[in-house]
Order: C-alpha cells, then sequence, then structure tokens
C-alpha cells in the first residue's frame, strides 16, 4: 500500500478536505478515490502503470482523482485547468494518456481531441456509480506515480517522471523538516499542474493528517476572509501573491489592518517559492504578519532540495541549506567547488530526484552528470553556509563585458525604488557586449525620468550592471505560477 494511503487510515474520521462549503474525511476520501479505482480498471486487476491525464478543478474531487489514478496503478498527468486546447493537446499526446478525464466545466474545450479515438474519455460524474468488492494491486514504490511537465523555456516543454519512491522522499522529507503534524490546518491558493501546490501544499497535509481547505478562485479578499475564521496555521504560496495580498492590507482601514496581523502571528509557518522572494516583499510581510517567510528552493525534477530552517535564522535573500537526505553541489568551468563566495551551477542527488524526461531519453541522459548528479541549469553561491541564487544560467546570469552578471541581484536593487512597481532584468544580444542588461519596469509614475532613474542606480552599484536600456511596461508577462518569463521579456526588447 502506498504510505500515504496508509497514513490516511490513522485518520479516518478526521477532516481531510474542506471544498465548496463541505467537509470531507479522510474516510470518505478513501472511499471515493477507492471507487474511481473501480471504473478505472474496468474488470482489469491493474492499471500496469496506463498514463491518465485529468483536468479536475482544485478541491475534493481532484485529490479523490489523483489518489484513485494511483491506487489503480496508474500514471497520474494533471492538465492545466487555464491551458488552452493546444497546450493541453501537446501534453495529452507527448505522454501518450490512454484515459482522459474531465470535470463537467472542461468537457466542451477537450471535445476537439476525442474524436481521435486514441483514448477512453470519462467526465467525473462517469464515476459516480457505486461499486462494492474492491481488489486494489499492489503498487511497487519504484513504479511511475505522475508526469508534470516543465515550463518550457528554451524548447518544448519536457513530461517529469517522478517514481512513488522519490514522491514519498519529497513528501516524507518535508513533513520532517517543516515540522507538519495533523493538527495543522492549511489552505490551497496553488495550481495543482505544479509540484508547489501538488506536494508541498496537499500531499504534505494529506500525508501527516492534517487539514486542506479550497477556495472557490483567488482574491486577496477570500484569503484574509479565510484566515480570519482562525482556523489555518499554516500558509504556502508564491511571491506574486504576497504582493498581491500586501497590496490589499496596505488599503484597508487601521482596524481592519491590525485584525487581519493579531490574525496572521498566530501561524506557524508560511512559506514562499517558486520564484525568488524579492527582500523587499520579505520585509513588508514582516512588518504585517510578524513572520519570516521561510523561502526555499525546488523544481519540477526534484521536488525541494534546499530550503531556510524552521527552527534557527531565515535569511532574506537566501535559499538556505540542504534539506535532509538531499546532497548538493556547486559546480564550475574547473569542476567542484570547495570554498564558499565562489559561483557555480547547482547539482542534486537524492531519492528525491526524478526518474526521466517522459520519451525523451537524450534529454534524460544530458541532465544528469556520468556519477548521476542532476544538473539544475541554477547558478549560486555559498556565503556563511546558506546558498544564495544568482540565477538561472540560461537568463538569469547575463554575461556582458566578459562579466557574469546576476539580474535577480540588479532587480533586487531596482525593486528598492519608490516609483517602481515591479521589474525585470534580462540580456539581450549585442555585437559590442555580448549581452546587453536591459530592464522591463512597472511604474507607479508614468512620468518618471529614466535618466535620473539609471543615475540612482548606479549609484548603488557598479555602473558596469546597470541597465542600458529601460522599457516601461504596464504588467510583466508571468506563467501560471505568477512567475515572470524572462524570454518573453526578452520578446518586449526586439522592436526597441
Amino acid at each position: 500500500m502506498l504510505q500515504i494511503i496508509q497514513n490516511s487510515n490513522n485518520h479516518l474520521d478526521k477532516t481531510a478536505i474542506l471544498s465548496k462549503n463541505r467537509i470531507y474525511t479522510y474516510n470518505q476520501l478513501l472511499q471515493q478515490s477507492a471507487q474511481i479505482v473501480a471504473k478505472l480498471l474496468n474488470g482489469e486487476s491493474d492499471l500496469n502503470q496506463k498514463r491518465v491525464a485529468f483536468m479536475v478543478s482544485p478541491g475534493f474531487e481532484y485529490v479523490a482523482f489523483q489518489w484513485g489514478i494511483w491506487r489503480a496503478g496508474g500514471v497520474a498527468v494533471p492538465l492545466c485547468i487555464t491551458y488552452p486546447l493546444p497546450s493541453l493537446k501537446y501534453v495529452i499526446e507527448d505522454t501518450s494518456a490512454e484515459i482522459v478525464i474531465a470535470g463537467p466545466e472542461y468537457l466542451e474545450i477537450l471535445k476537439p481531441l476525442v474524436h481521435a479515438k486514441t483514448f477512453t474519455f470519462y467526465s467525473t460524474t462517469d464515476f459516480s456509480e457505486s461499486i462494492t468488492n474492491i481488489v486494489l494491486p499492489e503498487i511497487n514504490p519504484e513504479r511511475n506515480a505522475m508526469i508534470l511537465y516543465t515550463s518550457g523555456t528554451t524548447n518544448l516543454p519536457k513530461g517529469v517522471v517522478t517514481t512513488h519512491k522519490n514522491l514519498e522522499a519529497q513528501i516524507s522529507t518535508l513533513v520532517e523538516a517543516w515540522k507538519w503534524s495533523s493538527s495543522d490546518h492549511t489552505i490551497c491558493i496553488l495550481p495543482l499542474h505544479h509540484v508547489h501546490g501538488i506536494i508541498n501544499v496537499v500531499s504534505c497535509a494529506l500525508w501527516s493528517g492534517a487539514t486542506v481547505e479550497f477556495l472557490d478562485g483567488f482574491s486577496p479578499e477570500k484569503v484574509f476572509q479565510t484566515f480570519l475564521k482562525g482556523e489555518i496555521n499554516v500558509f504556502m504560496a508564491v511571491p506574486t501573491i504576497y504582493f498581491k495580498l500586501i497590496a490589499y492590507w496596505d488599503n484597508l482601514g487601521e482596524t481592519e489592518k491590525t485584525t487581519i496581523s493579531e490574525n496572521l502571528k498566530k501561524f506557524r509557518l508560511m512559506v514562499s517559492g517558486s520564484a525568488a522572494l524579492p527582500v523587499s516583499v520579505m520585509h513588508k510581510w514582516q512588518e504585517i504578519s510578524g513572520h519570516t517567510l521561510l523561502e526555499r528552493y525546488g523544481m519540477t525534477e526534484i521536488g525541494m532540495g534546499i530550503s531556510n530552517p524552521y527552527d534557527g535564522e531565515r535569511k532574506a535573500g537566501y535559499i538556505g541549506k540542504p534539506l535532509p537526505g538531499v546532497s548538493v553541489r556547486l559546480i564550475d568551468e574547473n569542476g567542484v567547488i570547495e570554498k564558499e563566495e565562489i559561483p557555480g551551477e547547482i547539482q542534486i542527488k537524492g531519492a528525491n530526484v526524478f526518474k526521466e524526461y517522459w520519451g525523451k531519453p537524450e534529454a534524460t541522459q544530458n541532465t544528469f552528470t556520468v556519477d548521476g548528479w542532476f544538473k539544475t541549469g541554477d547558478v549560486a553561491v555559498v556565503e556563511n553556509g546558506y546558498y544564495r541564487i544568482l540565477g538561472r544560467d540560461s537568463v538569469d546570469i547575463i554575461k556582458s563585458g566578459g562579466y557574469k552578471i546576476s539580474a535577480l541581484e540588479i532587480e533586487e536593487v531596482l525593486r528598492k525604488h519608490p516609483q517602481l512597481n515591479d521589474c525585470a532584468v534580462v540580456g539581450v544580444p549585442d555585437e559590442e557586449w555580448g549581452e546587453l542588461v536591459v530592464a522591463a519596469i512597472v511604474v507607479r509614475n508614468k512620468n518618471l525620468d529614466l535618466k535620473q532613474l539609471n543615475e540612482w542606480i548606479r549609484d548603488m552599484m557598479p555602473a558596469y550592471k546597470t541597465p542600458r536600456k529601460y522599457l516601461v511596461v504596464e504588467e510583466l508577462p508571468r506563467n501560471a505560477m505568477g512567475k515572470v518569463t524572462k524570454n518573453d521579456v526578452k520578446e518586449l526588447f526586439k522592436n526597441i
């Protein structure tokens, strides 16, 4: 029996999920997922790692189908509920999904794919019939469990295959490091086709016998209203969400601000991830909530690998130290870096690391070293034992005038300017410099003098690092996780 399922048997009568104003116990989750197993098996004894793509809204149904697919021996392929048809088609075809499941609200968008008859198509309503005497297959932890897709910033997205053993390592490590328990109550406002929502929030909570609450759509007002019920004590979000919560809080009256702040101080844990957390956002949230956000580092391929400590100093601008059971090293052109303060690529090894890229043996081989380390493509430096990200080698490390420049460092300085709401620094090709440092900025005052802005940043940091061009935009292009898509930002500069 899978460990997360086995654990749930210890909490049968406890609330597992709050969704759409309904309470669901662990027993109901087990029963519903078993019913899904029976329909999926359709007389077979085991799905034998058939890929099952499912497009289901976050909530009880989503978790029941995820568990049902796993318990039936299938490989779960969660589809993004906001993707357009071509992106959904790509994932379904790339995984060669043999079964596709959709909630009633998504049937229409997927209909054009059904006529091909390449897969069995179900609505979630097809699983309502009660079925008894279900014999569940025995699932080996080494079997494939899930395929999630990378963001595809440089090429087409790749399917990241994780086994049940990988998932159990990812979940149990965080449960230990962040001290999850059955008394915890969290809220999920993150997309459920990414590691952050699936593993860090939903799976860690359910592994521990805790409660997960789902909101019907995101808004700062809804989030704060849910907080004020006084039940939630663990919160995880991306920096963009914290930014929106701060902006909403800033416009409240003093009494409301005080009420919210007093509530937030009672939380056990608050985490930020999926993108670099601006230090300014961390400090402002600390003023509001009394919490120093726990920043960590992870990827689709590894789950979480590095984290600031639960107990101990959480350093602004740093991702922390390797998690238990995760080996981390930095590599530069000369080999393994032994000393601090020398930048290098982060490489990871451990039971948490994914198995392969689906159907792409060459890409899989290229992303691992000969001695089995996963090459993340992220550049970092260790300072006083804490890792600090300098950027993604492909988009955040700008090679200009013979220097390797961290776009993230420049962004952090720019965000301190009182007239900027947001920014993104990238490198664009240039004959003289190799790459030119440029910045797209979201301004509070449209009359901002860009020449004065550049003089200001030159006072803040060495001249060779300052942007040579600025582009004022209404908003920055972002992906479904709220992360700025740097390659899309580069495209903005092609016409200036």
